[in-house]
Parts: structure tokens; C-alpha cells; sequence
């Protein structure tokens, strides 16, 4: 095994003082080592960002009619009270 860089290689407790700046180095393309008594047990590298594909407005396709006459009635008041929380439908009170 090479011989890691002195200016990229730190012990375990160095390592968990400064984490929050080692992460920001690995971040910006540096591989950073972490030794245990001197001796290298794991890298810090950066991760590939996730490359989402592009949304596509309308790719929902409906299949049911809507009843939009049901969809605007009001609530009966069973369903009113379940909504504002003076009953549970699970519990029965």
C-alpha cells in the first residue's frame, strides 16, 4: 500500500474534532484518511450528486370520472366531527 499524504491523513480523534471541516474538504474533491494509531482505516471521499430526471407536468392520467357534485357537497356532520377532532371513527367516541 502507498504511503498516504501527512497533510491528508488524520488519527480518529482529530478526525471527530474537526469532522465537520474534513467533510467540507472531501466535498470539494480531496480524499481525506482517517488512522487509528497511525495506522490507515478509511477515506473520506466525495459522493456523485443524485441526478434526478426533469418532472413532467401531466403524466397523471385518470382513469375514474370525478363526481365534482359529491366533491363539493358539504360534509355530514359525522365527517365534520371527525375533521375537527370531537370524535374518533377508530375508537368510536
Amino acid at each position: 500500500m502507498a504511503e498516504a499524504d501527512p497533510q491528508k491523513t488524520f488519527n480518529i480523534h482529530e478526525a471527530k474534532t474537526h469532522l465537520s471541516r474534513l467533510v467540507d474538504r472531501a466535498r470539494a474533491g480531496e480524499e481525506i484518511i482517517v488512522a487509528k494509531a497511525g495506522v490507515p482505516c478509511a477515506k473520506l471521499v466525495p459522493i456523485e450528486p443524485v441526478v434526478r430526471p426533469k418532472r413532467k407536468p401531466g403524466g397523471l392520467t385518470v382513469t375514474d370520472k370525478i363526481d365534482w357534485d359529491a366533491f363539493d357537497a358539504p360534509l355530514s356532520e359525522e365527517e365534520l366531527e371527525l375533521w375537527e377532532g370531537k370524535r374518533s371513527e377508530k375508537h368510536g367516541f
